[in-house]
């Protein structure tokens, strides 16, 4: 039997994530899918860097190229995050035609159709499930699920930190930053917030899927994007008076061409938003992560799942190794 190859650039927290979900659930996976699957080489940023679950040293390298330009290797893992360096590694495999898996939302958010039509031009692809949600297959199931409906609303809590935020502030009526300061006391908060309390960590996953629902790619700037820092103890009071929880929501809605043509007008949006109690989103709490999809033909459904963290990363880079 054939054996594929894999070269992964990052073997910190998804990295490690990955090379130990590949040790506990590799022969499951070769059996499902008829090939194994052998890590060949790990690029890291240093051979004692703290990481959760530990790589042979056998494996590992400091210099990406000798990941991305070992002829062995089949297929590449980007994990590590960030837009520069990442954009320069994601290209160089591409321009050697083999195919790339990233968890990174900025990257693409930033690079994406740079990075779409580099593969393209090389014969290859780009996989990126593990970029928005974590572990909920929502990237493959607008891809191929739904490809037979129009999206008309999509409506995600897709950044964990702001939930769990906004969660506690709900059920303890505590106010912001006492909050904020327990969630980095916790590791549930970055020591620098600003990616997540003011919205562009969302921004970036609603814009891909955006992209991916309507078919064309949304630029970050033309995103509105509004975060919860202003959000007061006192709101959430008044929002559960009048029967509503407030969740920061990343928001993709179609509506009629007001210019007279047939294309829809789609609006991508991320705002604090009062949701109904009645509402299924309205009970998904703490770190969890959840999209609701409308299609024309299927109508409503529910994605629900850990948006983020080492094994719900690794569970759809492995889905991405499989296709």
């Amino acid at each position: 039997m054939r054996q594929v190859n894999l070269g992964m650039i990052g073997g910190g927290t998804v990295g490690s994530g990955v090379y130990h979900a590949l040790r506990l659930n590799g022969e499951l996976l070769a059996a499902r899918i008829g090939v194994p699957i052998r890590v060949r080489k790990v690029a890291v940023k240093a051979f004692d860097e703290p990481r959760p679950y530990s790589i042979p040293r056998s494996l590992m390298t400091l210099d990406w190229r000798q990941v991305v330009h070992d002829p062995t290797v089949d297929i590449v893992t980007e994990l590590v995050g960030g837009t520069t360096i990442a954009r320069t590694m994601v290209l160089a495999a591409l321009e050697l035609g083999k195919p790339v898996i990233t968890a990174n939302k900025a990257l693409l958010s930033a690079h994406g159709e740079e990075l779409f039509a580099a593969a393209r031009k090389h014969q290859t692809n780009l996989y990126y499930e593990a970029s928005v949600c974590g572990g909920i297959p929502i990237i493959k199931s607008l891809r191929e699920g739904f490809v037979g409906n129009r999206i008309t609303h999509l409506y995600g809590i897709v950044n964990g930190t702001c939930n769990y935020i906004l969660t506690r502030m709900k059920l303890e009526g505590a106010d912001f930053e006492a909050v904020l300061k327990d969630a980095q006391a916790q590791g549930y908060a970055e020591a620098e917030p600003s990616l997540d309390v003011d919205g562009y960590d969302a921004q970036h996953k609603i814009g891909i899927l955006a992209s991916l629902a309507h078919g064309f790619w949304v630029k970050p700037g033309k995103i509105y994007v509004e975060g919860i820092r202003g959000i007061t103890r006192l709101d959430m009071q008044y929002a559960g008076q009048l029967g509503y929880t407030i969740k920061l929501l990343g928001i993709i809605k179609a509506g009629p061409d007001e210019t007279g043509g047939q294309a829809p007008r789609i609006q991508v949006s991320v705002y604090p938003t009062l949701v109904p109690n009645t509402h299924v989103l309205a009970s998904v709490n703490h770190v969890f992560n959840a999209v609701f999809v409308r299609g024309d033909i299927v109508g409503d459904t529910l994605f629900y799942g850990r948006g983020a963290g080492k094994d719900a990363t690794a569970s759809a880079v492995l889905s991405d190794l499989a296709d």
